[in-house]
């Protein structure tokens, strides 16, 4: 492992573990475990399936951005790479499991790791996209000063937005960039600059066709469903801690902070960092911390263990599956 990769590493855990004490250090445990012992099943359930739904909605706008590159692709086929990178990346670091979707299933999906690629930087333009216009939307409905609260002004939040919706309509605007960079690195390293820019014109011409506005207008679609599906998740936990629990709305506001959270460096998994935002958003509504903090832990869990658990079994079948054809 390299030296700038433990530093990454040891980052993480530092703020992982900062978050952890701030938050033992506000709450008792007797308190905490009264709350989760109050939790109403019923709400859960109802929360996994809309889980279950947010995320059959990402494979279908996953699946839309491949359709380009092969025609002939399944929702199934999608389904299983998809879980097994949301697998990887909640229990291994530096996003391993991006790395492993783009090049680990090409010949299952039946495309490049170039369109692999786009189709991911896509993805997260549209989610950053999505949970800036919640946050947005949710501070505007709890009337809560944007710049108090996140500590960004409403002017910063409108203007990201804005870039994102540019580079997503007009990605065109763009390419000179790119262009550049590639030959930077063709320079310094000429047989991977080669490789990697025909790569680049696969990825270009891929973010140009999911530019059109009929097929941006889906996977936007697609984008709105799953993230209302995962604001559900967090209503439902909120339901669930009736009557504990005073403002449960409040779950709209605790996942674009959460989600937001996810971007401070932190272990595989976001522990801390995103329990202590989630906590943060639910107090600020006047729920208490030790409600707040038993909400918290029963999102991150259902958000955690479900792809997790599914991605894993997935990935130990199609090696199981290898092996088997190997000794044919």
């Amino acid at each position: 492992m390299k030296v700038t990769q433990i530093a990454r590493v040891a980052l993480g855990i530092s703020c992982a573990v900062f978050f952890i004490w701030l938050i033992a250090s506000q709450i008792e445990p007797s308190e905490l475990m009264n709350a989760l012992q109050n939790t109403n099943p019923s709400w859960i359930f109802s929360a996994l399936l809309a889980f279950c739904c947010g995320y059959a909605c990402r494979i279908a706008r996953w699946r839309k951005m491949l359709l380009q590159d092969n025609s002939m692709l399944s929702f199934k086929n999608c389904a299983g790479p998809l879980l097994a990178s949301f697998a990887m990346n909640n229990v291994l670091p530096f996003r391993s499991g991006d790395v492993m979707r783009a090049f680990a299933f090409n010949r299952q999906l039946g495309t490049s790791s170039g369109i692999v690629l786009a189709s991911l930087f896509v993805e997260r333009l549209l989610d950053l996209l999505m949970v800036l216009l919640m946050l947005g939307s949710a501070l505007a409905i709890f009337h809560l000063d944007f710049e108090r609260f996140a500590g960004i002004g409403g002017v910063l939040l409108i203007s990201l937005s804005l870039l994102i919706i540019l580079v997503l309509l007009f990605p065109r605007l763009f390419t000179p960039l790119v262009r550049l960079l590639n030959s930077i690195i063709t320079r310094l390293a000429p047989g991977f600059g080669k490789k990697l820019a025909t790569e680049i014109n696969k990825g270009m011409a891929s973010l140009i066709h999911l530019s059109k506005k009929g097929t941006m207008l889906i996977l936007v679609f697609w984008s709105c469903a799953a993230w209302l599906a995962e604001g559900t998740v967090f209503w439902c936990v909120a339901m669930a801690l009736l009557p504990a629990i005073q403002t449960p709305d409040a779950g709209w506001l605790a996942l674009p902070v959460g989600t937001l959270a996810t971007l401070i460096p932190s272990t595989p998994g976001y522990i801390g960092t995103f329990d202590y935002f989630t906590i943060k958003a639910m107090t600020t509504l006047g729920n208490t911390t030790a409600i707040s903090t038993a909400y918290a832990l029963l999102v991150h869990a259902l958000l955690w263990i479900p792809p997790t658990l599914t991605g894993g079994v997935y990935l130990l079948a199609l090696n199981t599956r290898k092996s088997h054809t190997k000794n044919i």
